[in-house]
């Protein structure tokens, strides 16, 4: 166990804590889950900087990592889905959710067939998460309606986009291993 590894693990321990502050009866209750949901999208840099830094990558930081921030994204977007009840939200939460669980099951199909690198991350992707996070957590910490939610869902309606782009762009380079296995 090392340090990047804990921080990984800190975010999957911070996903029951954020569903409990964002449904606590006080005033502050959507700042505290926001700077809860910051504090954990910051780890998520963290801990890849980390490992790389200090040469700590293991398999199982590699396998938790996206797992961990998965798990933050789609809870945090689950309870957002829910506090505006709205068809708008709904639909860049739908894709963003589904992009993941698409690009997440072609990253296994591609590894078991030794073509990972084909599927790494990209600086799309990178970008996406960046949108994603900071969407989120402007429209955790202020209520439907807020000028700064407005600007969070416009930022979350961006990285939907971004999110169907780079999905697109991973299914391109693995579509040739894919046609041959029809």
């Amino acid at each position: 166990m090392n340090i990047p590894n804990i921080l990984t693990l800190a975010r999957i321990v911070f996903i029951p804590l954020l569903v409990v502050l964002f449904y606590l009866p006080f005033e502050s209750s959507m700042l505290v889950a926001a700077a809860l949901f910051g504090l954990a999208s910051v780890t998520d840099w963290l801990d890849g900087y980390l490992a790389r830094k200090w040469d700590q990558s293991t398999p199982f930081g590699a396998f938790l990592d996206p797992v961990a921030d998965k798990l933050m994204v789609a809870v945090a977007l689950a309870l957002l889905i829910e506090r505006y009840d709205a068809a708008w939200l709904t639909l860049p939460a739908l894709v963003i959710i589904g992009r993941e669980i698409v690009i997440s099951a072609l990253r296994e199909w591609m590894a078991e067939m030794g073509k990972r690198g084909s599927v790494a991350v990209s600086w799309i992707g990178k970008v996406k998460t960046t949108l994603q996070m900071v969407a989120l957590l402007l429209l955790l910490a202020f209520p439907p309606g807020h000028l700064i939610a407005e600007a969070g869902v416009a930022t979350l309606y961006a990285a939907a986009i971004l999110t169907l782009w780079s999905m697109i762009q991973y299914l391109r380079a693995a579509w040739p291993h894919l046609a041959r296995s029809l």
